[in-house]
């Protein structure tokens, strides 16, 4: 993309409404602009970040073998009448009424939509198990909406059902999505720590949060530092096998990981001294169990092999995917601007042309701008006539994570500047090697 046939409304003043990292930044660099409180439009910058978090969320949930699906914003209210939450949900539901009269909501989330879809349409124990998603914009009303994106009432989340026939199935479930989390954050570049929280008006009796650690953070965790060394990396995982899901589960959820509602301090006492950590953590995921709460009271049932009729076992698992895009910024940001990781940076590289006009800067950095898109970086050509410390800006803010500076001067030896947003570190090198070390560092990404 052309800098100058792009919009990018990129802003010199941090607006006063912003007091934390990721609010200013995404304002500032164009990312997105309030519409009312708590609410927000996403420009083309933010928007193409969230689509590239929304693509690792649908690869790795694929991965695990789970069914895309896509359910509505609104739902009936009578549904939630069925399950008891209609009442007990609170003010941060937005309650609607039709022009026919019929009570409506704005989903907060869809457990009650998802069992009024399996039960019309399983019936017996032989279809299971299933694990349906879907990647929705939702909307809690929530009284006091702050840090942009981190805590708005409309957000984008990837909310995920599993059904199975009893609770070791379910439990596999669990851990499966679990394991499948933690491939997700990392491959974003992030590490999001599981700990044992509280269900809260989701319900049921196993909950984990994902928690990545930040002095922004909403919630009070305490931890072993050993989780903070943990890694899945690229081993690979049978996500059909109950015992390596288990394994995986055990191995990062044994150390002591708690957020504050579900401390316990004579068990944190036990962490040897020098390991014991508190923090702040912004959530980016849970995962819950609840087993029969909903399949009960909604009579979600499988025809068992004996004849008899069973309500299904049940969870949920969600991914805050707009909601990470803030955390990211949180985790990766100087005073300069935002430090976008690799995987999830909405264009590749920059190319900062410092004298535009000149015939030889012009034509080289033409010919790098299309040997980048030929192999797949996808960069973003400043073609602006403006002054170099003005694009250095530009990019620094908006944080791609490579810029490669085109000169007259540096042009006569061969040769351009290839900087690492990260470090900060400037190699020169000719144009084609520039393209070969980002060729190779995308191919590992």
């Amino acid at each position: 993309m052309r800098l100058t046939r792009y919009f990018l409304p990129v802003l010199k003043d941090t607006p006063a409404e912003a007091s934390i990292a990721s609010h200013r930044l995404m304002l500032r660099a164009g990312m997105i602009r309030q519409a009312s409180a708590g609410i927000y439009s996403w420009l083309p910058l933010g928007f193409k970040v969230l689509r590239k978090l929304e693509d690792i969320v649908h690869e790795e949930q694929i991965r695990a073998g789970h069914i895309p699906m896509l359910m509505p914003t609104l739902q009936p209210a009578d549904l939630w009448r069925e399950s008891g939450r209609y009442d007990d949900y609170g003010k941060e539901m937005l309650r609607i009424t039709d022009r026919h009269g019929r009570d409506m909501l704005y989903g907060p989330t869809n457990e009650e939509l998802i069992t009024d879809i399996f039960r019309n349409s399983v019936n017996s124990y032989k279809e299971l198990p299933k694990t349906l998603y879907h990647i929705q914009w939702k909307f809690r009303d929530e009284v006091r909406p702050r840090f942009g994106v981190m805590r708005g009432r409309e957000f984008f989340m990837k909310d995920g059902y599993s059904f199975d026939i009893d609770e070791a199935g379910a439990l596999h479930a669990y851990n499966r999505h679990l394991v499948s989390y933690l491939r997700t954050y990392e491959r974003m570049g992030l590490q999001a720590i599981p700990m044992r929280a509280d269900t809260g008006p989701i319900g049921g009796d196993h909950s984990h949060e994902f928690l990545v650690l930040a002095k922004t953070g909403e919630s009070e965790v305490f931890y072993d530092r050993a989780v903070t060394d943990m890694k899945l990396g690229d081993r690979e995982v049978d996500f059909d096998s109950v015992e390596q899901c288990q394994a995986i589960f055990d191995e990062f959820t044994t150390p002591y990981a708690r957020t504050d509602e579900t401390h316990d301090e004579a068990l944190f006492n036990e962490v040897p001294e020098e390991r014991r950590m508190s923090a702040r953590g912004i959530e980016v995921g849970q995962i819950f169990y609840f087993g029969t709460k909903y399949s009960a009271a909604m009579g979600a049932e499988v025809v068992m092999p004996d004849g008899s009729r069973k309500p299904v076992e049940m969870g949920s698992h969600g991914i805050g995917v707009s909601r990470l895009v803030g955390a990211l910024i949180e985790a990766n940001h100087d005073d300069n601007g935002i430090i976008w990781p690799e995987s999830v940076a909405p264009f590749g590289a920059g190319i900062v042309n410092l004298k535009q006009g000149d015939s030889a800067a012009d034509a080289a950095c033409e010919g790098l701008y299309q040997a980048l898109t030929r192999a797949g970086i996808d960069p973003l050509y400043d073609d602006r006539d403006e002054r170099a410390g003005a694009k250095f800006a530009t990019m620094d803010l908006i944080g791609l994570p490579w810029r490669i500076t085109v000169a007259p001067r540096g042009l006569k030896n061969g040769v351009v500047e290839l900087t690492s947003r990260r470090t900060g570190e400037t190699e020169e090198m000719s144009p084609e090697a520039a393209v070969d070390r980002l060729t190779q560092i995308y191919a590992k990404v």
